[in-house]
């Protein structure tokens, strides 16, 4: 193989290894950013408790100033009763007294219900939390498996990118420059092998002109179709195979005219009986046709001449009679 035709193979297969160390980190990262979107969706429910939580003790203090009203006219009503003489304004104060009680027992029983509510959403509050505590654990223990594995790639990456650093100091900077451009587009397939005649790029059949020069790796050549750069798998040891069709010697070659020939004479022959067949053919049917017509037409002559020979004799009578 040509010597920056190995530059650039091994240099494609360091940026393929270099490329392959971001999936690996994102795949990290991903699991890390799992944990925490995890994490503050609790920390989302829990804020919304916690305003439910707000507006549930408001209505609480509100209730309960409505309570301290209702006690304070309860208060009132009793002290008016007192100074109260017809049997009328009784029944109105007792009205209202009742109507004041009521309201009092709703306002006691709406507290108890909201303070309920308050009990049940300290409790979801507390699982979110205790989930929480448990998803920081896992956090914190993936967090150390990831920074070690982030260690290790940055330790592999640093050794390759003092492989590349070195490699590209001995390339020719015009055929860097030629592969960056290939690069650009085909990145990870900018050098490929050719196998079974075909561009590992494009998968198009390679014609055999570029096949010999693949194969004789004396230049760097691309794929007539795509553009990428190509090489052969072949060891450099092993002899190249030439696509060369092999000379015809003088004893192949008399053999093969001779049995020419002979093929030749027999289909003149075959073709000569088959000429002679058909004419034959044709002139027996040509005869039998005449032999045909010439009866038909016998036949036609004596059918006519009959009927003449009869008037004939009619006639003959008729003379006889004129002498008379």
């Amino acid at each position: 193989m040509n010597k920056y035709l190995e530059q650039l193979v091994n240099l494609s297969e360091i940026d393929k290894q270099i490329d392959s160390y971001v999936p690996r980190l994102e795949a990290i990262n991903k699991n890390l950013n799992a944990k925490k979107d995890q994490i503050a969706k609790i920390d989302e429910q829990i804020i919304v408790i916690d305003t439910e939580i707000t507006e549930i003790k408001a209505q609480i203090s509100s209730t309960n100033i409505h309570i301290a009203e209702f006690n304070t006219k309860i208060k009132e009503i009793a002290k008016k009763s007192n100074s109260v003489k017809t049997e009328k304004e009784i029944k109105a104060l007792n009205l209202e007294e009742e109507l004041a009680k009521d309201q009092l027992e709703a306002a006691n029983e709406e507290i108890i219900r909201l303070e309920r509510i308050i009990d049940t959403k300290n409790i979801t509050k507390e699982d979110l939390q205790n989930q929480k505590s448990a998803l920081l654990d896992e956090l914190s223990t993936l967090q150390n498996d990831t920074n070690q594995e982030k260690q290790t790639i940055e330790q592999e990456r640093s050794v390759i990118y003092k492989q590349k650093e070195e490699l590209l100091s001995k390339i020719n900077q015009k055929i860097l420059t030629f592969y960056e451009k290939i690069r650009k587009w085909a990145k990870n397939t900018a050098v490929v092998p050719v196998k079974k005649q075909a561009c590992y790029g494009c998968f198009m059949r390679i014609n055999d002109k570029t096949l010999l020069n693949v194969q004789k790796s004396d230049d760097i050549v691309t794929c007539p179709h795509c553009g990428r750069i190509i090489y052969s798998q072949e060891q450099p040891n092993q002899p190249v195979a030439k696509m060369t069709t092999p000379k015809a010697t003088k004893s192949d070659t008399k053999p093969a005219t001779k049995k020419t020939t002979k093929s030749s004479t027999t289909k003149k022959s075959t073709t000569k009986v088959a000429t002679k067949t058909t004419a034959k053919t044709v002139a027996k049917k040509s005869t039998k046709t005449s032999e045909k017509s010439s009866k038909k037409s016998v036949a036609k002559s004596t059918s006519d001449k009959k009927p003449a020979t009869k008037k004939s004799t009619t006639k003959k009578p008729a003379t006889k009679t004129t002498k008379k």
